[in-house]
């Protein structure tokens, strides 16, 4: 089974910035690098053939180069405990349209429709389950309230393949394709 999901990856120097931005909150699990995107779609698991007719989907999704901005930070909760911190993106409808042409595509492979709203961020961290929300958090939040970018380009449209390990995730790129 293949563990997908289709990404933006945002260009070295804001994934630059957004590392200079981690830090401080304990047992906080922070991206490097290699993990640093915009998940437009989940997939989840899919046998290869599946994966195929994904990638024949995609082949078939056309869009200009997504400009965005970094805007804020923010948290994910579950059960009144954080457990992931990200930066937001304005909103942005060029990148809402896309979220809706890659949904579509990969409808037609047969896939259930995307059921969540498209809450365009990238995550910064994860905290694991049995982390405890500390004051750090908070700091974290009210330090980076304002993070912002000058407009950057989101150039292609990535497949990837997730890794569940013992150190988290680690994405490998499947298919790559130009937006523009």
């Amino acid at each position: 089974m293949h563990r997908l999901f289709v990404g933006l990856r945002p260009p070295p120097h804001i994934r630059a910035d957004l590392r200079a931005a981690m830090g401080g909150v304990q047992r906080a699990h922070w991206q490097d690098d290699d993990q640093i995107h915009l998940t437009l779609r989940f997939i989840g698991a899919v046998d290869r053939p599946v994966a195929e007719d994904v990638v024949a989907a995609l082949d078939a999704v056309h869009a200009p180069a997504i400009s965005a901005t970094i805007s804020g930070v923010g948290c994910f909760e579950t059960r009144g405990r954080t457990d992931a911190l990200w930066a937001g993106l304005a909103p942005n409808d060029p990148l809402a349209a896309l979220h809706t042409k890659v949904d579509h595509a990969l409808v037609r492979t047969g896939l259930e429709p995307e059921r969540r709203a498209c809450r365009p961020h990238i995550t910064l961290a994860r905290l694991p389950r049995s982390a405890t929300d500390t004051p750090d958090i908070v700091r974290f939040l009210d330090r980076y309230a304002g993070l912002a970018s000058a407009p950057f380009a989101f150039t292609h449209l990535t497949l990837f393949e997730s890794h569940l390990g013992h150190d988290g995730a680690r994405y490998t790129p499947i298919e790559r394709w130009p937006l523009g």
